[in-house]
């Protein structure tokens, strides 16, 4: 068959047009092949502000092996008053205290479990005012001497002694505040420094009073 040179100029412009289709529609695909690409990528990595800060849960570690032994420290002063005490507002008040730390003892080690951490700090000593620069601890000689004592002397020296206990146990949570980027964290050493504040101003009332 013979194609005449208009005919065939014709044909020439109907494939090109044909194929600019075709490689329209296929660069329109593969553009939305790569927007669904990017969309995915981003959806399956971890945004920066969600990542965990290295250092910010090295010190929640701390925080919780640090608080649980001083914490319970306070158990054991408040069972001595619980025994020992000649006001039953100060049998109240290490009532409040247990009911308030030994779930909070329980919660820190949850999360020691979960963080995969031990319990017990590195270095620390439980025996006395070396107990791994928690403020506010009791030496083996302040709980002898608080053991030993009776009635009103035992009143006033548990108050004494457990103010500065309380605040000892402020400055560890108000460090940790500085520092923590958990939010579960944050809520208990919040509860900690409202809490023990509070307590606090009521063992000096009763000082005074």
């Amino acid at each position: 068959m013979i194609v005449r040179p208009n005919l065939r100029r014709a044909l020439v412009v109907v494939s090109g047009l044909a194929l600019s289709a075709t490689l329209a529609a296929c660069g329109g695909n593969m553009s939305g092949m790569s927007g669904m690409s990017s969309s995915s990528a981003a959806a399956a990595a971890p945004s920066s502000s969600a990542a965990a800060d290295p250092a910010s849960m090295q010190g929640d570690v701390e925080f919780a092996q640090g608080m649980i032994p001083h914490h319970e420290q306070a158990i054991e002063m408040a069972d001595l008053a619980l025994k020992n005490a000649s006001s039953a507002q100060v049998k109240d008040l290490a009532t409040q205290i247990k009911a308030a730390q030994d779930p909070e003892i329980q919660t820190m080690r949850g999360w020691l479990k979960t963080w995969g951490a031990e319990e017990d700090m590195a270095g620390m000593d439980h025996s006395g005012m070396d107990m791994g620069g928690m403020p506010g601890t009791m030496s083996d000689d302040d709980m002898k001497k608080l053991g030993a004592a009776k009635g009103a002397e035992f009143d006033r020296m548990w108050l004494q002694l457990m103010i500065a206990h309380h605040q000892g146990a402020l400055t560890m949570a108000n460090q940790e505040l500085a520092t923590t980027a958990d939010p579960k964290v944050k809520t208990l050493a919040e509860a900690i420094v409202s809490g023990q504040t509070k307590e606090i101003d009521t063992m000096k009332g009763l000082l005074a009073g």
